[in-house]
């Protein structure tokens, strides 16, 4: 098989989920893959600290920086960028070996590496999340971290660009609903596993 198979074989899909930071990605992926049998998460790397409740190998795989760099130069990873300070890659060994067992590999990533995604292997099916209002997503911010004033303005400032590129991705989800989102996120599955290309 090639780098991350192709679409029309008996491989998986790639989907790419991106979204703000507090949009609800995390939220909406689990219930994704409550409702959506072949779904599969790809569990990224990271070298920030977990945050309470996150458990290590399910939400991250947190490692050093010293093992990410190893990991980079060893050209472990589909994409790697670095995000809000500290750095963040997913492994193109689990992608490619979700999809080979013709599981639909899901990879919840920010827009630049979703960006990157898309350059690499165009046929990932993009998917951005977005809040039902910028008011709304900083009353998520607000609610989700005890960061201090100046992270959380940087955190809204990142989101404004990254509501700036959804253009480039296919669908678009607002998350003003739980369950009405995740049920296009399924449509939008199933849609795609029946295309014909």
């Amino acid at each position: 098989m090639d780098l991350l198979g192709k679409r029309g074989d008996r491989s998986g899909m790639l989907i790419v989920l991106s979204g703000p930071s507090g949009v609800g990605k995390d939220t909406l992926l689990r219930r994704l893959e409550e409702v959506c049998p072949r779904i599969q998460r790809c569990v990224t790397y990271t070298t920030r600290a977990p945050r309470p409740g996150e458990v290590p190998g399910v939400d991250y795989n947190f490692i050093s920086v010293e093992e990410f760099k190893r990991m980079i130069e060893a050209g472990e990873f589909l994409e790697h960028a670095q995000v809000h300070r500290d750095l963040y890659g997913s492994p193109l060994s689990s992608v490619a070996e979700i999809r080979e067992d013709g599981n639909d590999a899901i990879l919840k990533i920010d827009v630049q590496g979703g960006l990157a995604v898309k350059q690499k292997v165009p046929d990932a099916i993009m998917i951005f999340v977005a809040p039902p209002s910028v008011e709304e997503l900083e009353r998520r911010l607000r609610a989700r971290y005890t960061d201090s004033e100046e992270a959380m303005i940087k955190r809204l400032q990142d989101a404004r660009k990254e509501i700036e590129q959804i253009p480039m991705y296919d669908y678009l989800v607002v998350n003003d609903d739980v369950e009405s989102a995740v049920d296009k996120l399924r449509c939008i599955v199933t849609a795609e596993r029946a295309r014909i290309r």
